[in-house]
């Protein structure tokens, strides 16, 4: 097979996986998804294929230019490059968000496209598509396992009004003792009410705006107006 071919035919594989693994991260509105991954894997494997073919036939036309001329190729420094060069990247989507860390598995999830792109661009398809196969399932699987265990949060935001700072309190400390974490509040007076904002996590798999509703309005002095 030609190197023309065999450089194609590993760029249409590795567009294909990491492509795969960007429509996942899609799905769960990621900022970094199809076009992003795609980009990463195509980009690794032709620096992959850069150090493994041209390098080499670059070397190749200056000996037989220079014939005397004893010229060796690491192509090893390319993959150090790119290991070292796809942290910008990934650091790019990691952001702190109210005391939360975000971004981190999508961050993980370039890495690994890019480690899933060097391996094509190196001829190990085997391992390229076992490794994406790998990184669907175990996502998929992590995820659901994170809400059976009621690892994943999910924010919320509710607003009602208090008969006081004193009920207003009461209500937080009772969202408190239910195990939401409440990250920020707000008091505005509000008709001789105080009008209250709030901001709190809550296990996914109990973040059920109807049954919170129920909960604030059952607070004397305390009308919930909205929980979302």
């Amino acid at each position: 097979m030609k190197i023309e071919t065999i450089c194609i035919v590993r760029l249409l594989l590795a567009g294909l996986l990491g492509g795969l693994i960007g429509a996942e991260r899609e799905l769960r509105s990621k900022d970094a998804g199809l076009r992003t991954h795609f980009l990463v894997a195509i980009g690794a494997t032709l620096f992959m294929l850069v150090s493994q073919f041209g390098l080499i036939e670059a070397l190749n036309g200056l000996t037989e230019m220079h014939p005397g001329i004893n010229l060796r190729v690491d192509i090893s420094r390319v993959s150090t490059q790119i290991v070292s060069g796809i942290g910008f990247i990934g650091a790019g989507t990691i952001v702190l968000h109210k005391r939360f860390v975000m971004g981190l598995t999508t961050a993980a999830g370039i890495w690994t496209t890019a480690a899933i792109g060097m391996a094509v661009g190196g001829g190990l398809y085997l391992a390229a598509v076992a490794t994406t196969l790998f990184v669907l399932v175990g996502l998929e699987i992590l995820i659901i396992l994170s809400r059976v265990i009621g690892y994943q949060k999910k924010e919320m935001h509710a607003v009602f009004t208090a008969a006081d700072e004193a009920v207003r309190d009461i209500a937080l400390d009772g969202l408190r003792a239910q195990g939401k974490t409440i990250t920020s509040y707000s008091t505005e007076s509000y008709q001789n009410l105080k009008l209250v904002e709030i901001d709190f996590d809550v296990p996914e798999h109990e973040a059920k705006a109807d049954k919170i509703l129920c909960f604030l309005n059952s607070i004397e002095g305390i009308k919930a107006r909205s929980v979302k």
